[in-house]
């Protein structure tokens, strides 16, 4: 608290904290600026009968979707273009020489991740507007009001630099605010719901459809939930590590002690984004085919159901692990730390160390998945059992408190940095003196 307290006495970290307030501000701005040739009553009653996926990349979107504005794809294609490129790092063998070559190589990849970006958003935009075309309101009153390839074509251009926008907003923030733009942007729309989930709540105790009683418990589970989730995300399977003393000439090198730290959700989100869109493809498409083998696809995968929960919880596993997988290299772990004479005590150098941090990394990937599952099947059981009038848990959540997690940890770097630049300055002045 003392840290956050200088905070706003440092010019230069006041100045990063402005900029990105700023920024976060102009797409909020941005969330309501409509695209042009929808009807947004006819919309906005579409939304309240559809669910599914539709629902999940609208809260991502910042109820950008919802509103059909020049950021409802948000920044998720972005997100899905980084994750698509990194699956490509492992099964092409140019792209993961690319990605070990530093500084030119990370920016190689980033501008593939951008082209791939715009391609994403000018498929998702034509297929938005192709659906839409079809929908109709709860009244049956077309979404669209004049079909047709112009409609296409000026949605295609207005969502596709609307992500883009968002791209160099991202951008801006990393760099001229306090770091991890595109993670506060999502951080972003996903809180900008809050206020309208306790209005809700208060609403309902007002009018004595929920009990105070029951009000107070869910204030401490939130509480509790929250605090469950720091905790796991922060938390560690530190495996020791001894380096072996090295004499180069008359200098000394090693014979120090260090960890290798494991995080227990190495794989972060990405398992339950994956799960998610999986389960709720088939529930989304219901909407758009009129068959009875997607309405009784519908009801077996329904949010609240046994099924897909059950379903839900062994995708988040699986793709705990297969993400894992991916990104942490047990072999290349081991043979970087032979090379600089590292070595873990009782465990000899090589194949038994990679196997010893594999069979470590597979025990604590369990416990992330299983804690990533209970997390989002969290809502669920709020919703479907206690109907819960918001949505509290989940994917969101994860990305919330990993975010202010993250941040926390810039804002607290940049105060770090000015202590140790005025204990440098102070000292040079001294030795002058």
């Amino acid at each position: 608290m003392n840290a956050f307290g200088n905070i706003f006495r440092v010019p230069e970290l006041r100045k990063r904290i402005l900029v990105t307030l700023a920024l976060l501000a102009v797409y909020r701005v941005g969330c309501y600026i409509p695209t042009p040739g929808i009807d947004r009553e006819a919309l906005a009653s579409f939304f309240q009968q559809a669910g599914g996926i539709i629902g999940f990349f609208n809260m991502f979107a910042g109820g950008a979707l919802k509103r059909f504005s020049v950021f409802a794809l948000g920044i998720m294609p972005y997100i899905s273009a980084a994750i698509i490129m990194e699956l490509l790092t492992v099964v092409i063998p140019q792209l993961e020489q690319l990605k070990k070559e530093g500084e030119y190589g990370r920016r190689k990849i980033n501008q593939y991740v951008r082209y791939g970006t715009v391609l994403l958003c000018l498929i998702q935009g034509f297929g938005l507007a192709i659906g839409l075309e079809s929908m109709r309101g709860a009244g049956g009153e077309m979404i669209v009001l004049n079909p047709g390839w112009a409609f296409r074509l000026t949605t295609m251009l207005t969502l596709t630099t609307g992500t883009t926008f968002l791209m160099w907003l991202g951008e801006q923030i990393t760099e001229r605010g306090i770091g991890n733009g595109i993670s506060l942007i999502i951080f972003a729309g996903i809180v900008a719901s809050i206020p309208q989930a306790f209005s809700n709540t208060f609403r309902l105790i007002r009018i004595g459809e929920m009990s105070i009683l029951f009000g107070l418990f869910l204030i401490v589970l939130v509480f509790v939930v929250v605090a469950f989730v720091i905790f796991m995300e922060t938390s560690y399977r530190r495996i020791p590590i001894q380096y072996a003393k090295r004499v180069v000439g008359r200098r000394i090198y090693g014979g120090q002690s260090a960890f290798l730290p494991l995080k227990l959700n190495t794989s972060g989100v990405i398992p339950p984004i994956f799960a998610s869109s999986l389960l709720m493809f088939p529930a989304t498409a219901a909407n758009f085919i009129n068959h009875p083998w997607m309405e009784a696809i519908k009801g077996f995968l329904s949010p609240t159901g046994v099924i897909y929960n059950v379903l839900y919880v062994i995708l988040i596993v699986f793709f705990c692990y297969f993400y894992t997988a991916i990104i942490f290299n047990p072999i290349d772990v081991a043979d970087n730390m032979k090379k600089y004479g590292g070595f873990i005590p009782g465990i000899r150098p090589g194949k038994p160390t990679s196997d010893y941090i594999d069979r470590v990394l597979t025990r604590i990937t369990l416990i992330g998945g299983l804690y990533v599952s209970a997390v989002c099947v969290l809502p669920s059981i709020l919703i479907g059992r206690f109907n819960v009038p918001f949505y509290f848990g989940g994917t969101a959540l994860l990305i919330v408190v990993g975010v202010a997690l993250d941040t926390v940890q810039q804002i607290e770097a940049h105060l770090l940095t000015r202590q140790y630049e005025s204990l440098v300055k102070g000292m040079r002045m001294r030795g002058r003196r």
